[in-house]
């Protein structure tokens, strides 16, 4: 018998809601001084060290959860 495929098994391959294609792009406005750890570890792992600095990420849902962290931080747009 044939192994199950990892999306039949519920493993690694995951049904995306959003498009793979699109990516965000963020940028920082405002500083961290006075956030939260959990905001101050949310524009780290974004990869955002000063304001005015912008990055481009894919549109999944692990960097739309840090992004809310910190929204009124940073500004957001969508980009192809």
């Amino acid at each position: 018998m044939s192994e199950p495929k990892a999306s039949e098994r519920g493993g690694a391959v995951a049904n995306r809601s959003v498009d793979q294609g699109k990516q965000l792009r963020v940028t920082q406005v405002k500083s961290k001084i006075g956030g939260t750890s959990e905001q101050r570890n949310s524009l780290r792992s974004l990869g955002l060290r000063r304001i005015g600095q912008t990055v481009v990420k894919p549109d999944r849902p692990e960097f739309r959860g840090m992004i809310k962290a910190v929204r009124h931080l940073v500004t957001v747009e969508e980009v192809d």
